[in-house]
């Protein structure tokens, strides 16, 4: 019912767009128990809310795994290195210099004069 309310607003988008929207209206049918269960003078909130908690959901998620691959990458790093954090510190000070002739030379401790 709250879909057809919607209707104009979906056909003034783009169809790609309007796929996006479609599969966005359908979230709510994952918490149909917490919306009905949620007494509400107005049909919209639960509905947005479903969307916001499922979004809110896979938004973590993602933080979660991204936080969990620099982990594995600098543990990774750490363990390949088997260097004293000095000499790490001095690794990472090597590695952060941008790659240009002059900085070959000053990697590689070369005076030409």
């Amino acid at each position: 019912m709250e879909k057809e309310d919607w209707k104009p607003f979906r056909n003034a988008l783009d169809k790609s767009d309007r796929k996006k929207f479609d599969e966005m209206f359908d979230i709510p049918r994952f918490y149909i128990s917490a919306c009905s269960n949620s007494v509400q003078y107005v049909r919209l909130h639960p509905i947005l809310m479903s969307i916001l908690h499922y979004h809110y959901k896979q938004l973590t998620e993602c933080i979660s795994e991204v936080e969990r691959i620099e982990d594995r990458v600098n543990n990774s790093k750490k363990k390949r290195r088997g260097l004293t954090k000095k000499e790490e510190e001095k690794q990472e000070e090597k590695e952060e210099m941008p790659v240009t002739l002059d900085s070959y030379f000053i990697k590689n401790n070369t005076n030409y004069r």
